[in-house]
């Protein structure tokens, strides 16, 4: 505003002074220039400041230009340390494994530091044979069809595109991923095959952890071989140390002003109160539920339509994408912490990481109370790790609840055996625990420091936005089980969300923090391209926008293809959801075959690839001889697969194939992306 006006002061100079020289106006131009520049920074810069995530108070300017600073070679050497742990982390678990290698390393002299290869210059990475007995190793995830985590992406496009001479680098590679996808831990593999044709040298062998089956038990079993290697490549021993050291200090901040104080926000402090877009991980969206409905019409268990309004949010979604919400934990649960540790949950504190090098200065937003961390940023729910057993110990007065902790934070036999069945099979998490053994207090800032993070829940858009573009749908089953110890479990989100019921228009409507995930589980470019969506359950979800975006087309006068569904639930009277839209697509036209499959309205169960094996003839007819497109929404472990066999069996029958061809082929329809999967497990 003050250069604008001034700019309007100065013209009626002018006007008023025709006679004024060429230079007068050159130095006008000149200052004009400079002042507008200069306010154009110092803005930028004050908005920069306000976006910085998890900041209490400003920052020294040496602690600036260290968090700013990518070399993380400089950081090495001006540490004394010769090992770095690289993390790519989509939910934290690959992140929380290359913290407790670098803590590790001090056990075999080897000081440790962890990195976010987002926030680095990986080139730098030719920079550490100038670091004596120097070890770089990588956690890395896969996630998705194959995908790098986000904040890897960098990193494997560098090596992907890059020929650096890495000789003399030293590294060990952990992947992370799950078996019952097929692209099991293909970035890990991809990296660790990488490094070692830029010259680089393998000190330990692969690891691959897979979180279907006991991905701890896979790390941990990888870990102590990988320090027996390292020993071995550097000629160094054990210094026998156990020592459990923190990574962060306890401080107290009760003094701190309450508008000060993070309350549930993911990074900028008072964020949900003042929403700036874009909306993203860091920067969620606060979205009213304008729709909860149920949609089974009978039965014991429930599924839910829900409806986020994102009008006048500027947010955009396209039809397959992915919505993330973000829960917390139940009020109940948290409680129960505060007394079985006779904690204070409404004290302020914050946890200030004790490596002054570390550019994670806090494992959540800080300052808060105890009561916002176990609410809206500590997992409590879900099974603990064995790192967790043993920094536990040392709180546990009664010797018999000591030993057990000591068992299963062991590597042999009987630890993981112990491991397996107490925690693992008797599903407890860490609220059983604390009430299993009675004698364990841990004091509340170390608990909060182990536990990990809650991460957002992602749900497949089951909306087009050409025909809702200002509200995204989500289809979600209830969550509730019961554990072998006849506790009730529940899903952290969809008990949350079940409790969000729309009021009338007069009251405040219920509210929760959503960002939107784009996705590659997309529908052909052209209209008129035939395909086939196999979904039972809620693996209906993506399709659902699939076929209102067809249907958006069809009025709009324009040609489209066919479009087949499968589609499985237990009983058509009772778990059949969406049928009066579904039957109403199929009798206006969209929906060219719907073929359904209710597996418990006869004495046989009949599932969706019972009715795949049956229509060979018209699978092939699509992806064949119509070169159309398959998609594939649901359970990864055992539907996603038994799908990908049956169509592998199609081919080489239909297409006269032998099986290599007929893996080819499909392998090429997956590249086509012809062939495509939006799976769990």
């Amino acid at each position: 505003m003050e250069n604008s006006e001034g700019v309007k002061i100065e013209s009626t100079v002018v006007t008023e002074e025709p006679l004024i020289s060429a230079l007068d106006i050159a130095l006008f131009v000149v200052i004009i220039t400079v002042a507008y520049f200069w306010y154009f920074k110092r803005d930028k810069q004050s908005s920069s400041s306000e976006k910085k995530p998890y900041t209490i108070q400003p920052s020294s300017l040496s602690s600036i230009e260290q968090t700013s600073n990518s070399s993380f070679i400089k950081k090495l050497k001006s540490t004394g340390r010769s090992l770095v742990v690289f993390y790519g982390s989509q939910t934290g678990t690959a992140e929380e494994f290359a913290g407790r290698i670098a803590k590790e390393g001090a056990r075999y002299k080897m000081k440790g530091m962890v990195a976010d290869p987002e926030e680095c210059d990986m080139a730098d990475l030719v920079e550490m044979k100038e670091i004596q007995e120097s070890l770089a190793i990588f956690c890395i995830a896969t996630y998705g069809e194959g995908d790098p985590t986000d904040n890897a992406m960098d990193f494997y496009e560098w090596l992907q595109n890059g020929d650096a001479d890495l000789e003399g680098l030293n590294y060990a590679v952990f992947g992370l991923g799950n078996k019952t996808y097929e692209h099991y831990n293909e970035i890990a593999i991809y990296i660790d095959q990488r490094l070692e044709e830029l010259g680089a040298t393998r000190v330990h062998e692969i690891g691959l952890g897979d979180d279907d089956a006991n991905i701890e038990d896979d790390f941990v079993s990888w870990k102590e071989k990988l320090w027996e290697s390292v020993c071995s490549h550097y000629g160094i021993e054990e210094t026998g140390e156990e020592s459990n050291i923190r990574q962060y200090k306890l401080v107290d901040c009760s003094e701190v002003l309450p508008e000060r104080i993070f309350s549930g926000e993911i990074s900028r402090l008072k964020s949900y109160e003042n929403q700036r877009f874009p909306f993203d991980v860091k920067n969620p969206y606060l979205s009213k539920i304008a729709v909860n409905r149920e949609l089974h019409k009978s039965g014991d268990r429930s599924c839910m339509h829900i409806e986020f309004d994102i009008d006048g949010s500027k947010m955009r979604y396209d039809t397959g994408d992915h919505v993330a919400v973000y829960p917390k934990n139940s009020s109940g649960l948290v409680d129960k912490i505060g007394e079985l540790l006779n904690a204070d949950l409404d004290a302020v504190f914050s946890l200030l990481n004790t490596d002054e090098e570390s550019s994670k200065k806090h494992p959540f937003p800080c300052p808060c109370t105890y009561r916002t961390a176990l609410t809206y940023y500590l997992d409590i729910t879900s099974n603990p790790r064995t790192h967790i057993m043993k920094e536990l110990i040392e709180y546990a007065s009664d010797p018999k609840d000591q030993e057990k902790l000591k068992l299963m934070a062991s590597s042999t036999p009987e630890g993981k055996k112990e491991f397996h069945e107490w925690i693992l099979r008797d599903n407890r998490n860490i609220v059983h625990i604390l009430e299993d053994l009675p004698s364990v207090k841990p004091d509340s800032d170390h608990l909060c420091e182990l536990l990990p993070r809650l991460q957002c829940r992602y749900y497949s858009i089951s909306s087009s936005p050409k025909v809702y573009p200002k509200s995204i749908h989500i289809t979600a089953v209830l969550v509730n089980y019961t554990t072998p110890t006849n506790r009730v479990n529940k899903g952290v989100a969809t008990n949350l969300l079940a409790q969000l019921i729309p009021t009338n228009d007069e009251l405040p409507q219920p509210t929760i923090p959503i960002y939107i995930r784009r996705s590659q589980f997309r529908l052909p470019p052209k209209s008129r391209t035939s395909i086939i969506m196999i979904g039972p359950g809620t693996g209906l979800a993506p399709f659902r926008g699939f076929i209102q975006e067809r249907d958006y087309a069809r009025k709009e006068g324009r040609e489209i293809g066919e479009m087949v569904l499968y589609f499985g639930c237990r009983k058509k009277d009772e778990d059949f959801i969406y049928e009066n839209e579904l039957q109403e697509y199929v009798a206006n036209g969209t929906l060219t075959k719907l073929h359904l499959a209710f597996s418990r309205d006869q004495p046989e169960k009949k599932y969706v690839t019972h009715l795949l094996e049956q229509n060979a003839d018209g699978l092939w007819n699509i992806i064949g001889e119509k070169s159309g497109h398959l998609y594939v929404c649901g359970d990864a472990r055992s539907m996603a697969k038994d799908v990908h066999s049956i169509i592998v069996k199609v081919v080489m029958e239909k297409g006269q194939m032998t099986n290599s061809q007929a893996l080819n082929y499909v392998k090429k329809m997956e590249q086509q992306k012809r062939y495509s999967a939006d799976v769990w497990s």
